[in-house]
C-alpha cells in the first residue's frame, strides 16, 4: 500500500488562498493530500501552530503567502520568513526541517499553487511517514519536539526574531550596525541553549534530579548542565529540593 502523506497548509487570505481557488475553478490537477487553513496573513502563522501539527502526526506543513512587496499588511510576509527560519533551525535538531516549507503564491498563480503542492507532496512521500504518526509513538522524540516548541515560545527567541531587522539593518547610537553573521551566531547559540534548558525542565517535571542525573540522561557535560540550571534558577523555573550525598537535587517549579 503506497504512502499518502497528510499535509496541512496555512494559506494567506489575500493571495495564496485565492490562488488555490483559481486552481480549483480552473480544474488544475494537484494531489488531494493537503488540508487547508485560511489565515489573514502568512505572518499570522505562529511557530506553535507548526509544532502542534507535527505533534499530532501531520507528515508535512506548508505555509503560502503573498510575494515579498505585495503583502496586504505591508510586512506580514517578512514576519513569516523570520518565524519560519526559527522553526526550521529548531527542527533541524531532529532532522525534521524538510517537513515544512514556505512559498509565495499570488491570487493569479493557480498553476504555481498546483506545482508547489505537487512538489511538496512528492518531497514528503520521499521522506516517508512522520516518525510521530501511527500507534507506536517515539516518546523520546515527542519530548524533544515539545522542548523545541517551548524554546520557540520563549521570550528570548521571540525577542531576537522580532528585533533582527532593527539590530542588523539600523545603526546604533554610535553609527554602527551589528554584523549579520555575528547575529546569526548569537541566534544559533540562543536556540541551542533554550532547547537544552527546556529539555531539562521537561525532565525535572517528571521527577527531581541532580546535575549528574541530568547529564547522564541528556548526554551533556555536567558543567554545561550546571550553567543551564543556574540560568533556570535565576528565571525562577527550577529550585533546589534537597541535598543527597552532597549532590543538590533540583525540581521544576514552573507553572504551565
Amino acid at each position: 500500500m503506497s504512502f499518502e502523506p497528510r499535509i496541512l497548509g496555512f494559506l494567506c487570505n489575500w493571495c495564496s488562498y485565492a490562488g488555490a481557488d483559481l486552481a480549483g475553478v480552473s480544474r488544475i490537477q494537484y494531489p488531494p493530500n493537503i488540508r487547508v487553513i485560511r489565515v489573514m496573513c502568512s505572518g499570522r502563522v505562529d511557530p506553535e501552530f507548526i509544532f502542534k501539527a507535527l505533534k499530532l502526526g501531520i507528515d508535512g506543513v506548508i505555509i503560502t503567502g503573498c510575494h515579498p512587496g505585495d503583502c496586504h499588511y505591508i510586512e506580514g510576509n517578512y514576519e513569516a520568513v523570520k518565524k519560519f527560519e526559527l522553526v526550521q533551525k529548531l527542527l533541524s535538531k531532529l532532522n525534521m526541517e524538510k517537513r515544512i516549507r514556505l512559498e509565495w503564491v499570488s491570487a493569479s498563480e493557480g498553476n504555481r499553487f498546483a506545482e508547489v503542492i505537487t512538489d511538496f507532496t512528492n518531497q514528503i512521500k520521499e521522506l516517508g511517514p512522520s516518525p510521530l504518526s501511527g500507534k507506536d509513538l517515539d516518546m523520546e522524540l515527542m519530548e524533544k519536539l515539545e522542548a523545541l516548541e517551548m524554546a520557540a515560545e520563549s521570550y528570548r527567541l521571540r525577542a531576537l526574531v522580532g528585533r533582527e531587522r532593527k539590530i542588523t539593518e539600523q545603526e546604533n547610537v554610535y553609527g554602527e550596525k551589528y554584523p549579520k553573521e555575528k547575529f546569526d551566531n548569537l541566534f544559533d547559540a540562543a536556540i541551542n541553549n533554550e532547547y537544552i534548558r527546556n529539555r531539562i525542565l521537561l525532565s525535572l517535571e517528571k521527577n527531581p534530579k541532580s546535575v549528574k542525573d541530568l547529564a547522564t540522561q541528556l548526554n551533556i557535560d555536567s558543567k554545561e548542565i550546571l550553567n543551564h540550571i543556574l540560568v533556570l534558577k535565576g528565571r525562577n523555573q527550577v529550585a533546589m529540593e534537597d541535598i543527597i550525598e552532597n549532590q543538590p537535587i533540583y525540581l521544576n517549579v514552573m507553572e504551565r
